[in-house]
């Protein structure tokens, strides 16, 4: 054993050197490879102690671990990370992403990364898929230069992983009428609410009875139902995403009678949308009632995402600044926060107010016939 003022040497029986020094973890680790001579193993070592002084070392040891494996820790450990992201990544490591999972992190480079993508776009798998995958993949590395594994990303492909959306079709206010009217009634407030509040699917999903409030005329937004996409035992209920997501929002005035009297025939005990078992509503239970309720109209380019959209729509429309429709969307983005002024306190119960007015003149703030009668009896 040859002691250095930095790390140690020890000349192995096959007569090739190996060199060791104490990591910044302060646990001994030897190089990954030994030296022919003590020549080129001193020199790995002064390399090595530079690198440390300046702060550029790379943990050689880890970065031998496989793609593969350090993608499935990464999502292993990110709690950011939602539950159908998750299996969106999952499934494109296996479909797309499996000629590259077996290289060592420290081998990958952008000429690979290249070529991969190239291959894939001109395989079978779509284009969103191979975006997605890509996305993915950057996430992945850039977590590897974060923690000091690689120097630099090998995902440099100018303008990859980035998809433009086609323009989402925007429904008018008789058009929603029209889908109130075919749908069943139980699921009625859950296309208001989504077209005239701005909610997702899975806030709606989310909905308590105690988040409908008829003497302010608000909805809170406090949860997000998810439901993975290959075991609907595990949906479960889950904070937003940012701190936006949690918001109280205006109902306009011409949807509170539907929503009062979903609340009399429809809600269960806690939860405002229930399956008729009384189970919390799945998701692809609405899905299906508003792919029938669209047939019937002739609308089967809309879905029911759409609705959130047409509600943005619909509130700029009325008057709402940027800094409003963030709000009462649950956007969070600092960019924005720095471009645009704060929605003022009572503006949102403005917009609610405009949003009927608007609906008026478009035929939407006539109740359904069911409901009329209802009301009149």
């Amino acid at each position: 054993m040859a002691k250095r003022r930095f790390g140690m040497l020890r000349k192995l029986p096959s007569g090739r050197y190996q060199a060791s020094f104490i990591n910044p973890a302060g646990v001994r680790q030897n190089a990954p490879d030994t030296f022919k001579t003590k020549t080129d193993a001193n020199r790995w070592l002064t390399l090595v102690e530079a690198d440390l002084s300046r702060g550029t070392w790379l943990d050689d040891r880890a970065a031998a671990e496989s793609l593969g494996n350090y993608m499935r820790a990464v999502l292993r450990d990110s709690p950011k990370i939602g539950v159908r992201w998750r299996e969106t990544c999952e499934r494109n490591m296996r479909l797309h992403l499996s000629p590259l999972v077996d290289t060592p992190l420290r081998a990958l480079t952008a000429t690979q990364v290249r070529e991969w993508h190239a291959a894939a776009l001109r395989g079978k798998g779509g284009r969103t898929s191979i975006s997605q995958s890509y996305r993915f993949l950057r996430m992945v590395l850039n977590v590897a230069v974060r923690e000091g594994l690689i120097a630099r990303s090998p995902c440099q492909i100018p303008g990859a992983g980035v998809v433009h959306a086609a323009e989402r079709p925007i429904a008018t206010p008789a058009q929603v009428v029209e889908l109130v009217e075919a749908i069943n009634p139980r699921y009625r407030t859950a296309v208001l609410i989504a077209a005239w509040c701005g909610l997702r699917r899975g806030e709606i999903a989310g909905l308590r009875v105690a988040d409908v409030d008829l003497t302010e005329h608000t909805i809170t937004v406090r949860k997000n139902r998810v439901e993975p996409l290959h075991d609907r035992g595990k949906a479960h209920d889950k904070d937003p995403k940012t701190k936006a997501g949690k918001r109280t929002v205006a109902i306009p005035p011409h949807v509170i009678p539907i929503v009062r009297l979903h609340l009399d025939e429809y809600a269960g005990r806690e939860r405002l949308f229930v399956s008729r078992d009384g189970s919390p509503l799945r998701g692809n239970t609405l899905y299906q009632a508003f792919v029938r309720a669209r047939k019937k109209v002739g609308l089967d380019m809309l879905t029911v995402h759409d609705l959130r959209h047409t509600g943005q729509t619909l509130a700029a429309q009325a008057g709402a600044t940027m800094a409003d429709l963030m709000k009462r969307l649950g956007h969070s983005s600092m960019a924005a926060a720095r471009r645009y002024l704060h929605a003022v306190d009572g503006r949102d119960q403005e917009i609610a107010k405009a949003l009927s007015v608007l609906a008026a003149h478009g035929d939407a703030a006539r109740l359904p016939e069911s409901v009329s009668a209802k009301r009149a009896s």
